[in-house]
């Protein structure tokens, strides 16, 4: 395939293919009929260090859809392993993606840059390598989305459509995405590692993965245990943020978690309205392992695998390596507690620490869970609360006798620190957001998106990644959905 001339666009290296061989295929993308960009993220061009109008123009279309290379670049299917809801795969990989190669941005941070959608593969399993419309979309808006609330994250730097018809359940149009990560090292590509018939794999990736991600870790008495601690760390930072904001990944599977501590994968992922720790939206998890309350149980049991593959490089004496592993990953509820405690006193206006905090948090919660209340909705009314107005959160709870025996145990909380009320909601709502990508209203943008009307997408877009800023006219962007909007409704992975 020729190579774009992309001068003003973007200069590639390539680390993980230069010193990873054994981790991957080189391949090129499938060219598609007709490319055009459907949406392009020029703030996130910009801080990548790339021209936006120049990646608008026909070279710069031609890449983001796969008809064409960029100079500099060496595309490669990653290979990896996993387990899929609990079972062993010992050969997945890039299916229908493609690394393109990575670049440095303008904070010095190496970023992958990664096509999605991109034709199959030597790991294709059957499938057809394509993506459409609608869940490329929906990645863009849920990556996106994600980094507005805080939350690591890969990212979405455009979304190109193909000018072709991809076949599922019926015929819907093209698209290829355009990922931007930390890095794609997954727990799933320490398990291929592991392995491998060259012993010596597992420990370049290793290392190569302390240089790239957790640097400290090399200076450590014993750098792969240290690699253990890092991640287990990040990968508990990262559960805890996105469960304060209500956030189901659907399908935490080993090779849907980075060593890097980013979420990755957003495909039937959905937020809760109303609060409940079994709410589970994805349309293959039927035994709900991936339920809301489930998560920080399965990214430890999923973390416990990622510690399996690093024994023999931990300690020769398989007893030793097993103990301090087994003592690192012990970490990792602690780790959770404190990194979602934190974020729950700042959910709820307090900024300093008792032993009762706990309890009043979980009374919320099942306070929400009985009553059926809205989480998102319900933590923005707290700050209005605040300044005067106990309405909005009043209109949300049957039980009002339950809902101000709660009341005041807060508000004597919330008091006893002897801040200002008004500075406190605003520091509430700086991390309460009033706009989420509710699934309703997701699915209501995609499927118009799918008919070629992109409008709802962009307001949707605008909102969720502005999520803690009030819009006038927006209102319906903050209400959940109607009990016969929810009922029946499920997400899908889009292969």
């Amino acid at each position: 395939m020729p190579s774009a001339t992309t001068e003003g666009l973007l200069e590639f290296d390539n680390s993980f293919a230069r010193e990873l061989p054994d981790l991957y295929v080189d391949w090129e993308p499938a060219a598609v009929r007709e490319p055009a960009i459907l949406v392009l993220n020029e703030d996130l061009a910009l801080e990548l260090g790339l021209n936006p109008v120049a990646l608008e123009q026909p070279e710069g279309v031609a890449w983001l859809a796969g008809n064409a290379t960029p100079a500099g670049a060496t595309p490669i299917a990653m290979a990896y392993a996993g387990h899929q809801f609990g079972g062993y795969s010992p050969r997945l990989g890039d299916g229908r993606a493609l690394l393109l190669g990575e670049l440095v941005d303008t904070h010095g941070r190496r970023r992958d840059i990664h096509l999605k959608g991109s034709g199959r593969t030597p790991f294709a399993r059957g499938g057809d390598g394509k993506a459409a419309v609608g869940p490329m979309l929906r990645e863009y808006l849920i990556a996106e989305a994600m980094h507005a609330l805080h939350v690591p994250t890969t990212r979405a730097l455009a979304v190109a459509s193909t000018g072709e018809q991809v076949a599922r359940e019926e015929l819907q149009p093209g698209a290829v995405l355009t990922r931007v990560a930390a890095s794609h090292i997954r727990v799933g590509t320490f398990e291929y590692a592991a392995r491998h018939e060259d012993a010596t794999l597992l420990q370049r990736l290793a290392d190569y993965s302390i240089a790239r991600h957790h640097p400290t870790a090399e200076q450590a008495d014993q750098p792969y245990l240290a690699l253990l601690g890092a991640v287990v760390e990040a990968q508990a930072s990262l559960l805890a943020r996105w469960m304060l904001i209500g956030f189901i990944h659907g399908v935490m599977n080993t090779d849907n978690m980075t060593i890097s501590g980013e979420g990755i994968d957003y495909g039937p992922c959905a937020f809760m309205d109303n609060y409940d720790p079994a709410t589970v939206f994805s349309s293959i998890d039927h035994m709900g392992r991936y339920a809301y309350g489930n998560q920080p149980n399965i990214a430890q049991w999923n973390l416990m695998r990622f510690a399996e593959t690093l024994l023999p490089l931990i300690n020769t004496d398989v007893e030793a390596a097993m103990a301090a592993a087994n003592a690192t990953l012990g970490r990792f509820p602690d780790c959770f507690e404190d990194s979602w405690l934190s974020g729950m006193r700042g959910k709820l206006g307090m900024s300093t620490e008792t032993s009762d905090d706990r309890a009043l948090i979980d009374d919320l919660l099942r306070l929400l869970q009985s009553q059926r209340v809205d989480y998102t909705k319900s933590f923005r009314a707290l700050a209005l609360w605040l300044r005067g107005d106990d309405e909005p959160l009043r209109s949300l709870f049957e039980d009002q006798a339950a809902l101000d025996g709660w009341s005041t145990r807060w508000r004597a909380r919330v008091d006893a620190e002897k801040r200002d009320s008004l500075e406190t909601a605003k520091e509430m709502d700086s991390v309460n957001p009033l706009y989420i990508p509710r699934n309703h209203l997701t699915e209501e943008a995609l499927l118009a998106a799918t008919d070629g009307d992109l409008d709802p997408f962009h307001e949707l877009l605008n909102l969720v990644t502005q999520p803690f800023v009030e819009q006038l006219g927006s209102e319906r962007y903050t209400e959940p959905a109607s009990e016969s909007q929810n009922e029946n409704f499920q997400t899908y992975c889009g292969t």
